[in-house]
């Protein structure tokens, strides 16, 4: 039963992209939560540090068996329809691993509290992967505008021929939305918070274990490196309903650029190429056939995106009570597939942008010939502006290293965007 991406290309490509999101990745997670929460037991004094090690090193082992995390997680997924969740048999197993030590696991938790957590550090690994990503697609939508800002080329709206405008304002346009949704899901992932509450959202089973429960919280928070919330969020979904919004902007934004990539490779417009690689847009049936399969991924994760977000925001919508009764559950895969669609996404789309091929040449001869009178586009004042408004050099200090240096903006990896970063992207999208 494991998930090995067939039905998904593009995730199983050997550059580590598919690991951050499947099986294993969210059955590491869990393991790596309950051995915090044991972690933290030992930090404020409630257990030995030996027991901590024991059952880390425990941990390790089911990790690390024979076959590895898949061969857990095939266990776990059989095993988890008896309770309705992977925690409660992932914990029994755990358990046996460390008898002399099982009564520390898990001690004053819920599976919800485990769940939670473990997806949101699978959301946040997933976030910083895409966020460094959409930073190189930003470094290469910023060269792109800046090599092609005079290069005259045909506007069209409503999918007709409109006025002159450039490749470079066109590319300038990727780099808005772009630069947009990287700073958004930096934010996002950035802050997503530790789940704690117990059984009922009342700490009452940590209570149990000490005079000072947001001090033990706390700990466990510090150990997996969250931030924690100033109460439970077992229904109120609103971390997650933030990141699955920021996953799918990611997704949308890509997909902008790869929809006007698609109409600038078609016969007869030809003014993109998609980067070359062997095997790539290889046809079953035409061997002359060059496909231009990253923009065709591209657009697979932007069509599809939109509506696992849906399915998280319906489910935070019908959480009820203190813990949601089938809501929750129908979060977990939908949050996993939209990280993975952000991830490889994000990837390929900034392998596109790295290596795109422009024909300003054949875009020229596109403008002519719809347009016969146009002329002197390239260098009008305000087309001109406008590209370099949104690469930056027309205001230092926005999305200016964007074009400065060739690389992503500083704060790429950790999603910081420069001072006036914001008045940028509005005034540009």
């Amino acid at each position: 039963m494991r998930d090995a991406g067939l039905l998904f290309p593009g995730a199983a490509r050997g550059d580590g992209a598919g690991d951050l999101t499947d099986d294993g990745a969210v059955l590491r997670a869990l393991l790596r939560a309950e051995v915090a929460w044991v972690r933290a037991q030992a930090a404020t004094g409630l257990v030995p540090g030996v027991t901590a090690d024991a059952v880390a090193e425990a941990a390790g082992r089911l990790a690390g068996g024979p076959q590895g995390a898949d061969a857990l997680a095939q266990r776990v997924a059989v095993a988890a329809a008896a309770g309705g969740n992977p925690v409660i048999p992932l914990l029994a197993a755990l358990r046996e691993a460390v008898p002399e030590h099982a009564s520390t696991v898990h001690a004053g938790l819920t599976s919800q509290d485990v769940l939670d957590t473990a997806l949101v550090l699978v959301l946040r690994d997933a976030a910083a992967s895409a966020t460094a990503d959409l930073g190189r697609a930003c470094a290469a939508a910023a060269r792109l505008a800046r090599t092609h800002r005079d290069a005259p080329a045909l506007g069209r709206t409503l999918a007709q021929a409109a006025v002159p405008t450039t490749l470079g304002a066109r590319f300038a346009g990727w780099l808005a939305g772009l630069h947009a949704a990287r700073v958004f899901l930096a934010d996002v992932g950035g802050v997503l918070p530790l789940a704690y509450g117990g059984a009922a959202g009342e700490l009452s089973g940590v209570a149990r274990l000490t005079d000072d429960p947001f001090a033990l919280v706390d700990a466990w928070g510090a150990e997996l490196g969250l931030p924690v919330p100033p109460g439970p969020w077992h229904t109120t979904r609103t971390p997650l309903t933030r990141a699955a919004a920021a996953l799918a902007e990611t997704c949308a934004a890509l997909g902008h650029v790869a929809g006007d990539v698609l109409q600038g490779t078609r016969p007869g417009v030809d003014e993109l190429r998609e980067p070359a690689a062997p095997g790539r847009g290889a046809s079953s049936a035409m061997p002359h056939k060059r496909n231009p399969v990253l923009s065709v991924l591209l657009r697979r994760s932007a069509v599809a995106a939109p509506h696992l977000a849906a399915t998280v925001q319906t489910a935070a919508g019908l959480a009820a009570d203190e813990r949601p009764d089938g809501a929750w559950h129908a979060e977990w895969p939908a949050l996993r597939d939209l990280a993975r669609h952000a991830v490889v996404a994000a990837r390929l789309g900034a392998e596109l942008l790295e290596g795109l091929e422009v024909d300003a040449d054949a875009a020229g001869l596109t403008l002519r010939a719809a347009l016969p009178d146009a002329h002197g586009v390239g260098r009008a004042p305000a087309v001109v502006a406008r590209v370099l408004r949104a690469t930056g050099f027309a205001a230092p200090g926005t999305a200016a290293t964007y074009a400065a240096t060739g690389t992503a903006a500083t704060g790429a990896a950790t999603g910081t965007a420069a001072p006036g970063a914001a008045e940028t992207r509005t005034e540009d999208a």
